[in-house]
């Protein structure tokens, strides 16, 4: 399986016909035809459903898709970083985590490389624990940014100074708006909002189960998140309250949403993790460089 070919596949996945996939490729429709048939005759399985206009994928076409874009991400960058093994330092670091205040840290951090770097580019990927660590597993990120607690015994890490609050998002019109901080007695009736890594940790170590107590299993939780901008537009249009992180959804004074912390308080660390024997690229070895500098004199 050739990665021009894989190239070709996603090109036609995206143009939704061999017209104008064999456009933008500059090859001809034919050829175009023939290394799509040779990818299904290797492979021993129909990736479209051909129409006279259309082409779509079929189950075993969007697994491919999937697959593809993994495979094709990661040799643009292990060529980027073969590309940037100069004498000057440069080249990508890929940065992976949840909306938190601790990305702050990691931009200062970012910033003062780049005064002295300026060849070094960060990409960053937001997603949950899960999205993150299988970015990582999988090679295509070489830092993730975890909420406390999380699973990190195959992962070497750093401990980012400081602790983020949990408390509620909702709409200063609301009821609970009135009160100074949220008991556990105040959400027991109320639709509420949980990240989905929240929900997750029902299973394992769940510090907000822990917090609120015996009565967990009866919340009424109406939608789950991975990204708090998203719960905050479900809050705005009277969706429910949002179990969240201070500090990542807006709540200034212009907003119509305002942050109540819970009582009694509770906190999460962060860690910055990246996976045991991983061989970065120079750009990636003076990121944790500066990683480790910054965060051992906090």
């Amino acid at each position: 399986m050739e990665l021009r070919v894989l190239r070709y596949f996603l090109t036609v996945a995206r143009e939704g016909s061999i017209t104008g996939a064999a456009e933008y490729l500059h090859v001809t429709q034919p050829t175009l035809s023939r290394q799509l048939k040779d990818l299904e005759q290797e492979l021993g399985k129909k990736l479209f459903i051909r129409s006279s206009h259309s082409m779509i994928l079929t189950d075993e076409g969007m697994l491919l898709r999937k697959r593809a874009e993994e495979i094709l991400a990661m040799v643009d960058k292990l060529e980027t970083e073969f590309s940037s093994m100069e004498e000057t330092i440069g080249g990508d670091v890929y940065i992976g985590g949840g909306e938190t205040e601790a990305m702050r840290k990691i931009a200062r951090v970012a910033g003062e490389l780049q005064a002295r770097y300026p060849n070094i580019r960060y990409h960053l990927y937001s997603g949950n624990e899960d999205d993150v660590t299988e970015r990582l597993d999988r090679g295509l990120l070489d830092f993730g940014i975890l909420i406390q607690p999380a699973d990190i015994s195959k992962y070497n890490y750093i401990n980012i100074p400081g602790r983020d609050v949990w408390g509620v998002v909702m709409r200063k019109d609301s009821p609970l708006a009135l009160k100074e901080t949220i008991q556990a007695a105040d959400l027991l009736h109320v639709p509420l909002i949980c990240s989905r890594q929240v929900m997750k940790q029902t299973y394992s170590k769940n510090e907000f189960a822990d917090w609120f107590g015996e009565n967990f299993d009866n919340l009424n939780i109406v939608t789950t998140y991975n990204l708090a901008y998203n719960a905050s537009l479900m809050v705005e249009e009277g969706i429910g309250y949002a179990v969240a992180l201070d500090k990542i959804v807006n709540t200034s004074s212009e907003s119509n949403l305002c942050f109540r912390p819970l009582e009694p308080r509770l906190e999460s660390g962060l860690d910055i993790v990246w996976k045991k024997h991983q061989v970065f690229s120079a750009a990636a070895n003076m990121f944790l460089k500066g990683i480790r500098e910054k965060f051992s004199n906090e």
